[in-house]
C-alpha cells in the first residue's frame, strides 16, 4: 500500500467529479471542447477515461505500478489537452487554471508515486 495514500484518493476524487461533469458535458466543459475544436461525436470519450483513471488511481493505492501507469497517463492527458489548447490559441481560464493546475497536480502525484 502506498502511504501516504490520500493524494491519490484526492486525485481521484478529482477525476470522478470530472467524470461525472462530462458525462453530459456541463457548459464549461462544452466551451472547453468547442474551443480547443475537440469534435463533438468524440466528446463521449471523456467521461470512461475519467472514470477508468479514478479507478486506477483507487487500485494503484495498493498496486504502485498501478498507480504509476494511471498518474503517467494522466500527465500525458493534460501534456495532450495543452498542445490542444496551444494550437487553438486558447489561452484563457480553460488553459491556465484547468488544464495547465491538472497537469501540475498529476505531475506531482506521478513523482510522489514514483518516489513512494
Amino acid at each position: 500500500m502506498i502511504e501516504p495514500w490520500w493524494p491519490l484518493a484526492v486525485l481521484a476524487l478529482i477525476q470522478l467529479g470530472d467524470g461525472l461533469l462530462c458525462l453530459k458535458p456541463v457548459q464549461f466543459i462544452r466551451k472547453c471542447f468547442e474551443d480547443v475544436g475537440f469534435p463533438k461525436r468524440w466528446w463521449w470519450v471523456a467521461a470512461p477515461i475519467k472514470f477508468a483513471a479514478a479507478a486506477g488511481l483507487v487500485i494503484g493505492i495498493w498496486w504502485r505500478p498501478l498507480a504509476i501507469l494511471t498518474t503517467a497517463a494522466l500527465v500525458l492527458y493534460f501534456l495532450l489537452a495543452g498542445t490542444a489548447h496551444l494550437r487553438a490559441r486558447d489561452f484563457g481560464r480553460n488553459f491556465f487554471l484547468t488544464c495547465l493546475g491538472m497537469l501540475a497536480l498529476c505531475t506531482a502525484a506521478l513523482i510522489f508515486t514514483l518516489l513512494a
